[in-house]
């Protein structure tokens, strides 16, 4: 028997006999550590630790202190869910139920479930917990699991489908029940510390609204109670934050029946979108583009070479439509027409870089069950850019990108994650250039000192990509923004420059987006911020509070010396106390107080959203600050007397 070898997350690498699993390397490494190991990750998969590793596999050993541990122990509470929802209703179908980032989910079918079926549900769970049932891999002839599963056609197209040409399937038994599952799983059902079934949803088999509706429940699981209660709090304190009810709150946006999917911003909105265009323009500016814009219609001709139209109309993503013998498509992304701007004048190597930025209006035809507020729409606007260069010009580049990407999450108090997506399975292009250019950009955020994270073939298909993701005050990420290194769009599209040798030469393209897209960037914010934006960017920046009727013209004159900022005054007939709870309930940054006294000596009384108060401010010396604060984009009202 031969060997095969393996590499270790250190990059050591380990030779085992040929069928080795991912116990027996753990056991190589060291006894206890094969005693300890619950999984594995084998070239970026969680899989089962008895799977076998085969020659070239990158491998990481999981046990219970590793960070993907609570993933398997959710992927065994769905299972518990599962066992407990057959128990109390033995006529519910199964169809998959995965771990996700916050817990689990499964979708059944056969049975009608509401949020009040809930607490029995999870009561029947509690007992199989409690009873620490041994997990047991099984594995059994695809042609049994066929027959087992005679009355459920999901599990059959499973079998049909993802396990075709397989002659055996696993199984994962525990007590009398039994599951069709690839796992990984823990040892028994007594190591979920904690468990609480969350909603009760709709979905579609295989995410396809042209499927059969299915009911999900989701649920989440931990190793304590504590980690539970914590979660429950974090995830009260979401639903506090949610972007949509603040939005509509303070009257920032709305999603019309008539078009689903696309977001109505209305002025408040408007007024912050505006300023984080104004502010991504200043950075475009620091970074060397000039603006462009290109229409949202275009014939599909225009994506094909690029390998866009294939992928796109393969996954239903692109809108599109045949008129007069021709198709026609609305533009799922802006690389293609900055492309053609780019090849439409003959371009010199002294050119280069030529830079084109700009704010493109996409379409891409998500699933209506999918949509969510600001977060997942249909129509998006990305502050988009490429960039076109020399070869011997991309190293700089892409330093001058990161640096800018950190100071602009820095100013919206957002730490920057860094993920270095790789090759996929759907590339093109050659190994050699995208050796290159994973190399570029391993080297950019490598030279700048940044930590960051490896996917491994999560890339686009064109290039491998930095991935921006933002972390915001309650410890979320969100996918953001992104910088992509592309060799083959150039090629496909025959884009050249002359070079100093009087030669043609292909240029090396950047795809970058500082935030990602207008809408979801702005969904991210109001949830960071829970409304109570920066003063630069609030919509009301200041509303001026007279306490009677004699002092309403007094309060115009305040507000017409402060005309260059959004300014309101409350001249509504209401006490001085109800107005200011109304400023604080409408998340506006400063609150100036005008009385008689202010009147007479031509001050206002200053209070920040924090309740901290100055008295007898000279107009001017608020005006100051606040100019001082709006231009230096500080993250809370800061003005001290």
């Amino acid at each position: 028997m031969s060997d095969v070898t393996v590499t270790l997350p250190d990059g050591s690498e380990l030779s085992v006999p040929e069928g080795s699993s991912v116990e027996d390397v753990a056991y190589e490494i060291g006894p206890g550590l094969g005693a300890d190991t619950v999984a594995g990750v084998v070239n970026g998969d969680l899989v089962d630790k008895h799977d076998e590793v085969t020659d070239g596999d990158r491998l990481v050993i999981v046990t219970d202190d590793s960070e993907e541990y609570l993933r398997v122990l959710r992927h065994s509470a769905a299972h518990v869910f599962a066992q407990a929802l057959q128990r109390l209703h033995p006529e519910a179908k199964l169809t998959i139920g995965p771990p996700t980032d916050d817990g689990f989910y499964y979708d059944v079918t056969g049975v009608d479930l509401d949020e009040d079926d809930l607490a029995a549900i999870e009561a029947e769970m509690e007992e199989i917990i409690e009873a620490d049932y041994d997990i047991e891999r099984v594995e059994r002839p695809r042609e049994e699991a066929l027959a087992l599963y005679e009355d459920n056609e999901y599990k059959r197209e499973i079998l049909e489908t993802e396990a075709a040409g397989e002659e055996t399937v696993s199984f994962y038994v525990q007590d009398d029940w039994q599951d069709l599952c690839q796992g990984p799983h823990i040892e028994s059902t007594g190591e979920i510390g904690a468990v609480k079934l969350l909603n009760v949803s709709s979905s579609y088999w295989r995410g396809d609204e042209d499927n059969d509706t299915l009911t999900r429940v989701h649920g989440t699981a931990f190793e304590s109670e504590a980690d539970l209660e914590s979660f429950l709090e974090r995830r009260e304190e979401a639903k506090e934050r949610d972007h949509r009810k603040i939005g509509q709150e303070m009257n920032l946006f709305s999603v019309p029946d008539h078009s689903p999917g696309c977001v109505h911003f209305h002025p408040n909105g408007m007024t912050i979108r505006r300023e984080l265009e104004e502010y991504i323009r200043g950075k475009n500016d620091e970074l060397g583009y000039e603006e462009v814009w290109t229409p949202e219609l275009n014939k599909a001709e225009l994506w094909k070479p690029t390998g866009h139209y294939e992928t796109f109309t393969e996954h239903g993503e692109m809108f599109n439509w045949e008129q007069d013998d021709t198709e026609y498509g609305l533009k799922p992304m802006n690389c293609a027409n900055h492309s053609h701007v780019y090849d439409e004048a003959p371009r010199s190597y002294r050119d280069l870089p030529v830079r084109l930025s700009e704010f493109g209006t996409c379409y891409r035809n998500e699933q209506s069950g999918e949509l969510s507020g600001l977060l997942r729409v249909r129509g998006f606007t990305q502050d988009d850019g490429h960039a076109f260069l020399r070869r011997d010009q991309l190293a700089d580049e892409l330093l001058e990108h990161i640096r800018v990407v950190e100071d602009i999450y820095d100013t919206f108090g957002l730490e920057v994650l860094y993920k270095l997506e790789t090759k996929g399975e759907d590339a093109i292009g050659s190994d050699e250039l995208w050796a290159d250019a994973t190399d570029a950009l391993r080297n950019a955020l490598e030279t700048e000192g940044l930590d960051y994270e490896v996917e491994d073939g999560e890339a686009a298909f064109y290039g491998p990509k930095i991935g921006l993701d933002a972390r915001d005050a309650l410890g979320r990420e969100w996918t953001v923004g992104t910088i992509q290194v592309d060799f083959n769009i150039p090629d496909r599209l025959e884009l050249s420059y002359v070079g100093e040798d009087n030669a043609d030469h292909q240029p090396v393209m950047i795809h970058r987006a500082l935030l990602g897209s207008m809408e979801r960037f702005m969904g991210v914010l109001i949830e960071h911020f829970k409304g109570n934006f920066p003063t630069w960017l609030a919509p009301e920046q200041v509303r001026v509070l007279p306490i009677s009727d004699d002092q309403l013209g007094y309060a115009h004159r305040v507000r017409n010396e402060l005309d260059e900022f959004r300014v309101e005054v409350d001249d509504r007939d209401w006490t001085i106390g109800r107005k200011i709870r109304a400023g604080h309930d409408d998340r506006v940054p400063y609150m100036l107080v005008v009385g008689g006294t202010e009147a007479e000596a031509g001050t206002v009384s200053v209070r920040d959203r924090f309740e901290n108060e100055a008295d007898e401010v000279p107009v001017e010396t608020f005006r100051e600050h606040l100019a001082s604060e709006v231009q230096e984009r500080t993250l809370e009202p800061n003005f001290v007397k």
